[in-house]
Order: structure tokens, then sequence, then C-alpha cells
């Protein structure tokens, strides 16, 4: 069972900046492709980056150029670096893990992000 912990949520202000951390197991982080999602209040989740054991990476449209997601295989953690924050920004994001296209997703808990105007 993928085990997903995520932190670096919080309170900003537009324009500002915050990362994001997921650290899973070791083997859960050299089989599965990892991604970022976010829900907002009323909203269905999105999925707003990700990243393959390859290190190939896609971005939503509305993060591109403000975005970024990585891996560090030392510590089997992902980051979300978050820049240019907007008010639309604000959502719980979770922290995902599946092992390929067709699989399911396993989820973190969530952390919330509250970007003030």
């Amino acid at each position: 069972q993928v085990q997903l912990v995520e932190s670096g949520g919080g309170l900003v202000q537009a324009g500002g900046s915050l990362r994001l951390s997921c650290q899973t197991s070791r083997n859960s982080f050299i089989t599965n492709s990892m991604s970022w999602h976010r829900q907002a209040p009323g909203k269905q989740r999105e999925l707003v980056a990700s990243i393959t054991t390859g290190d190939s990476t896609n971005y939503a449209n509305s993060v591109k150029g403000r975005f970024t997601i990585s891996r560090d295989s030392a510590k089997n953690t992902v980051y979300l670096q978050m820049t240019g924050l907007k008010p639309d920004d604000t959502a719980v994001y979770y922290c995902a893990a599946r092992r390929n296209f067709y699989s399911s997703y396993a989820w973190g808990q969530g952390t919330q992000v509250t970007v003030s105007s």
C-alpha cells in the first residue's frame, strides 16, 4: 500500500511562493509516477502537475511557468514549487501516486493552500 505524507501548505499573499513536499517509501518512489492535484471549494479535483519515474513532467495550463514539480531520489520526496501565486490557486492540494496510466491513484491526506489578495 502506497503511503504519501504531504507538508508545506499555508497562507500566503498573492504573488508569493510556497513549496509542497510529498514523501513516500523508497519502493513507491521508484515504481510510481507522482502528481499533485488540487480541489477548490465547490469544484472538481484537477491535475496540477505530474512527473514520471523518468522525470518527464506535465502541467496544467493554468500553472505553466509558475509551478515546478520535481523529485529528490535521495529523500524519496516529490516537490511542488509554486511561485506567482494567485487567489485562484487557493485549494486543498493532494499528492498522488500511481504505477501506470491504468492504475488507480493512491492519495495523500491533502494540505491547504490559501492565497490572499
